[in-house]
């Protein structure tokens, strides 16, 4: 294997990576809009309770995500094979889903998952072509929140979140060097 070719395998794969955490990003983050950029058109999508293309699971998810106050994933083992502008990954989380009332199980719960993708290379950019979310294991968090008792920074699904702050003001350029510069 050459150098070059090495390089690109390992740029793809790192792509491939950053997909899949962009997908997490969207969902945990309500930027159900970014979905489209990260499915491929018509890109076909098989989780628990829902099968269909990209529209449709984003009209589903409208309808789901508001019952819960928050979700978050937490990516795991990834691996990630690719063959020319095709890839197939299987990255593994853990997604926690919490809402009122904290005794609902069907708000409060924790899922272990498997994302299983097809993918391909579209105008330079993977997309995911197919997605089948398996549910390895669930289980019910119901009762177990613990309230908050510490001042601290607080999670907003708007424009004064941290990290959605801290992404605009680098992007305009009003952070780090390139605010110095």
């Amino acid at each position: 294997m050459t150098d070059r070719t090495e390089l690109r395998r390992l740029a793809d794969r790192l792509e491939i990576a950053d997909l899949v955490a962009r997908y997490t990003r969207a969902i945990d983050r309500r930027a159900l809009h970014e979905l489209r950029e990260i499915y491929a058109p018509g890109g076909i999508d098989h989780h628990t309770g829902f099968d269909g293309d990209v529209e449709a699971y984003i009209t589903w998810l409208t309808g789901l995500l508001p019952r819960l106050d928050g979700t978050l994933h937490v990516l795991g083992t990834h691996l990630a094979e690719v063959r020319g502008d095709v890839a197939v990954a299987e990255t593994s989380a853990t997604a926690r889903h919490w809402g009122t009332p904290a005794d609902d199980p069907s708000r409060n719960f924790t899922s272990i998952v498997r994302y299983v993708d097809h993918l391909e290379r579209l105008d330079g950019r993977w997309r995911i072509r197919e997605r089948w979310a398996v549910r390895e294991r669930a289980w019910s968090d119901a009762g177990r929140a613990l309230p908050r008792t510490e001042v601290g920074p607080m999670p907003t699904m708007d424009d004064r979140d941290p990290a959605t702050s801290l992404l605009a003001r680098l992007r305009a350029g009003d952070l780090g060097e390139a605010a110095r510069g």
